[in-house]
């Protein structure tokens, strides 16, 4: 009697998010100064800033419960989605790496928000004056998982479609 495989089997895509995230920070604090900013590409610039509030600063300025709001937002959310994967077959590829990258991107602000009480932000793009709000791998892994999740759905269950 065999065991369908679970869609936890994709928490190593999760593993490698959280890593990849927490190494490029470290690197990040350990070489530069704060707002130091070194210019890659005439687009793009690593600096180095931190963010106490969440995506785009969002909260920012508040007085310090941010850090714990976001703490558990980001526990519950991870917590519900490995139930989802849990829940799910191996099989569903695309929905599975998409929670698996999210549980990543968001445990590593979490552990970054816990430890330092802010988030480290270094990946700056920029078209002339205008600069996107800067952001890290963590984001990046969210963002991701955010698109091959609307991907998914628009993809639609071919199965449930057809009779």
């Amino acid at each position: 009697m065999t065991k369908n495989k679970t869609g936890l089997s994709f928490l190593w895509v999760s593993a490698v998010a959280f890593i990849l995230d927490l190494l490029t920070k470290y690197i990040v604090v350990q070489r530069f100064d704060l707002y130091e900013s070194v210019n890659i590409l005439p687009i793009f610039n690593l600096t180095y800033v931190r963010n106490p509030g969440a995506a785009f600063s969002l909260f920012a300025d508040h007085d310090g419960w941010q850090k714990y709001f976001f703490i558990v937002l980001a526990m519950g959310i991870s917590l519900m989605l490995a139930y989802f994967m849990k829940k799910n077959s191996a099989e569903q590829k695309l929905q599975n790496s998409a929670y698996a990258l999210i549980i990543g991107g968001a445990l590593a602000n979490m552990v970054d928000r816990a430890y330092n009480g802010f988030v480290v932000d270094f990946l700056d793009f920029y078209w002339d004056i205008y600069h996107y709000p800067v952001f890290n791998v963590a984001d990046i892994a969210i963002c991701i998982g955010a698109g091959l999740l609307a991907l998914d759905a628009f993809k639609g269950d071919k199965k449930s479609g057809q009779k």
